[in-house]
Order: structure tokens, then sequence, then C-alpha cells
């Protein structure tokens, strides 16, 4: 096999009456980071527990890099680091003594674990504070710890639910970072999250669920297309100082390929462009030699949204 994968074939999960899990086929592989996103209720947590065996599946399998993990479940998850429902740190140790005892748990051997805690630390930027107590920390410094516990196991499959949910504000932008950072290591991240401004700003690839059926599953470009009338793409830039109108319609608008250009305010523009990656690539770069002051480059995340109220109400 090329690289890390995860796959659901046909999972269904029922408690009682309620169809929590409906049929779900999905197939992620290789290293990239996908959104798995969907209302509260959908399904999101469910699988995840599937994929980690913590519930079983009334229905169907979960495969990790081609394992059935109901059927062996420490060969499947030997390469999974995981940050289910985030479990509380006990307040009087220090992470190297919570890490320590993880490592202990998951059978670390023993002249490896003290490079190895001090490596994941590292890794999720909590360095200075590895022998404090926990019970100082911020809900996002206790997060992060929860990562570099998942790391421990150096997992090239990495699930996530939610990971930053109940944070403050900087809080998820550290943990996002984090998630960043996890994406330049080869792994394959399946990350359930309900905010759209947080797939967009770290996934390559969506997964939409609703009453737990899939129902696209897609690279971002791909999913915010959809959005779009023209079936084309959407991107915004963001600029430094303001733009006129004149601009806007007689300079941006002729570029090859752009469809409509809209101005939301003065240092915002949105243009809609037809073609794939490489109409993108073109597209920057007549811009970056127009000397408009753009400082930021990114697909819509109006599009996206626009793209799951549709799907979502869809299946109302």
């Amino acid at each position: 096999m090329s690289g890390p994968s995860i796959e659901a074939v046909n999972l269904s999960k029922r408690y009682g009456s309620f169809l929590a899990l409906s049929n779900l086929s999905l197939k992620i592989e290789g290293s990239k980071c996908v959104g798995f996103l969907g209302p509260n209720g959908a399904g999101k947590t469910t699988t995840l527990k599937i994929f980690t065996d913590m519930i079983r599946a009334s229905e169907g399998k979960a495969l990790i890099n081609g394992i059935d993990v109901h059927v062996d479940k420490r060969k499947a998850l030997s390469s999974v680091g995981s940050l289910i429902e985030s479990p509380e740190i006990y307040p009087s140790l220090t992470p190297r003594e919570a890490l320590s005892m993880v490592s202990e748990i998951r059978g670390l051997p023993r002249a490896e674990k003290r490079k190895k805690i001090e490596d994941v630390v590292s890794e999720v930027k909590m360095e200075e504070w590895l022998d404090k107590k926990v019970g100082k920390f911020s809900k996002g410094m206790k997060q992060r710890i929860n990562i570099a516990s998942a790391l421990l196991s150096d997992p090239d499959v990495f699930l996530l639910d939610e990971p930053t949910t109940g944070l403050d504000p900087r809080g998820m932008a550290e943990v996002r970072d984090i998630v960043k950072s996890l994406k330049t290591r080869n792994r394959l991240i399946f990350m359930s999250s309900h905010l759209l401004n947080e797939v967009q700003d770290i996934c390559d690839e969506v997964a939409m669920i609703d009453h737990g059926k899939l129902l696209v599953y897609d690279s971002l470009s791909n999913v915010t297309r959809r959005a779009s009338s023209d079936g084309g793409n959407i991107v915004e830039i963001e600029l430094s100082r303001e733009i006129d109108q004149q601009t806007v319609n007689n300079d941006i608008a002729s570029l090859a390929n752009v469809s409509v250009v809209e101005r939301p305010d003065p240092k915002r523009i949105r243009i809609h462009f037809s073609g794939g990656i490489q109409n993108q690539e073109k597209l920057l770069l007549d811009l970056a030699s127009m000397k408009i002051g753009m400082i930021s480059f990114h697909p819509s995340t109006s599009a996206l949204e626009d793209t799951y109220l549709k799907l979502i109400k869809d299946t109302l």
C-alpha cells in the first residue's frame, strides 16, 4: 500500500430504533487532512468511535490500512493516534508524568520513553511547560498535551473529534496550528468539525455527512465549486489598501478564465473563475503582477458555507 488509509464499508450503527449511521461508505488514502463535516448528531463521532473500536458497528466494516479494526484491533490501531472526546489530565501531574503513564500503558520501551516524550511535547510546542503542573494550564494547553499523547506511537493515521471545541479563540488558533504542523509528517488526518472556517483553513479535502449518510467527499476546491452558479471556483483576495471599482470592473474582470468579480468591501474581492489548479495558479500570478496590494489569496469560505447549507437542506 502506497500510503496510510481508512475505509468505511457500508457502516451502519443503530441505537434501538435510532439509526446513527446508514450504510456509510468512504475511502480515504494518502497523506492529507480531510475535514469531516456535519451538523450535531449527524454521525461524526459515532464514525470515529467505530474506527477506534470504542463502539461496534451494527453492520459493515471499518478498515485502517486495510485491516479491520474489529477483527484485529491491536494491529489496526498500532499506527493510529486519536483524540475522541478529549480526556481530562490529572491536574496534579506534569506533562512528563502524564505522558510517562501513557507510554507505559502503550508498552513504549523504557530506553526510548524519555526522548519520545520530549519529542512529542516539542512537536506541540510545549517544551517550557514539560515539568509544570497541568492544573495551571489553559484548555488549549491541555489539548496540546492530549495531542502529544496521541503522537507517542508515531502514528501515520490521526483521528480527531472536533479538537477545538470549548477552547477560547487563542486556544483554537494554537490547536489549529498544531494540526497544520501534523500535515508535514506524512500523515493522514481525519478531523471531524462543524466549524467551516476551521476546515477551510486546515483541510485539503472534505467529507460531509448528515443523518448518518455521506453527502459528498471531494477536494475542497471541487466541493466549493458546487456553490458557484457557473460551476467554477471562487477565491477571496485580501488587500492591504483599498481598490477602486473601475480596477475591479476593467482590469481584474478581464483576466483569463474570470467570470465574475465581486467587491464585498474596499479591501476585499471575490473572484469566480473556471478551470482547475493550473488556472488558479495563473490567476494568482496575474493578480500579483498587477501590484494591487494583495496580502492573501484563498478559497472562499462563503462558498463552502453555501455548499454545506445546500447539501444539508437537501437532506431535510
